[in-house]
């Protein structure tokens, strides 16, 4: 059974390019959870281009499932977490030029910092999940740093899904062979990035993850049929079973 996070972060991205009190990211991650978000993720970026730091206090304040908080493991971003205190922290790479997130932590090269960080949120009681690569290196560094769940960055897979059949059962192996490794790690293993109603379907059936995180798709789905129906097709599609986390 795989939870669905929901990413609100777009939703917030239409909000800032006009600087305007709406549309209300929370009221998007309420309707997300009627149409049966397991929990909401969002990223507070360090340059605040969509999600604000009230943004996640009122989810936090306001939410009946779990919050992911996305962020870099920065000292001003983990001062707000140690506050807010979500229930998981995804710790991911930050470029200020990047559209999205281009890919995985390099943990192996991080390792002191992100140990700290670690230490840091589960003394505030969250839960941390590393963004990486599915890639066994990253999995096992991973696991040192105590995180207790890695995100595998499944943009390759999203891209080679629209192109080659055949190259995208390539990547659906390595992150098989990774998810393995994280198995004898005993860490849980989540995926997101670029998933979307058509490619979802194939990851699903790789291997039994514990969550998907999808955001851009069901925001997008959302502009013609509502959020809380595009999380439903999203569960169709899949044949996700939410459960709680």
């Amino acid at each position: 059974m795989i939870l669905l996070g929901v990413n609100i972060d777009h939703v917030a991205t239409v909000r800032q390019a006009r600087r305007e009190t709406f549309p209300d990211p929370v009221d998007a991650a309420q309707a997300a959870v009627k149409g049966g978000a397991t929990g909401i993720t969002a990223h507070l970026r360090e340059d605040r281009r969509h999600i604000q730091e009230h943004d996640i206090e009122r989810l936090k304040r306001d939410l009946t499932v779990p919050l992911n908080l996305e962020m870099s493991a920065t000292d001003e971003i983990l001062r707000i977490a140690e506050r807010v205190k979500p229930a998981w922290a995804c710790l991911v790479p930050e470029h200020r030029q990047e559209l999205t997130t281009e890919g995985g932590l390099n943990v192996p090269a991080m390792e002191p910092v992100l140990t700290a960080a670690v230490k840091r949120l589960h003394k505030a009681g969250t839960r941390v999940s590393f963004f990486v690569e599915p890639e066994a290196a990253a999995v096992e560094s991973s696991a040192r740093c105590g995180a207790d769940a890695v995100e595998f960055h499944t943009g390759v897979y999203a891209r080679l899904s629209k192109t080659s059949r055949t190259e995208a059962g390539k990547e659906i192996d390595r992150i098989r062979r990774a998810a393995q490794a994280a198995d004898a790690k005993k860490i849980l293993v989540n995926a997101g990035h670029g998933i979307d109603y058509d490619n979802v379907k194939l990851l699903a059936g790789a291997y039994g993850f514990h969550e998907f995180n999808i955001g851009f798709a069901i925001v997008a789905r959302a502009l013609f049929v509502g959020m809380e129906q595009a999380v439903r097709e999203m569960k169709e599609r899949t044949s996700i079973v939410c459960v709680e986390s």
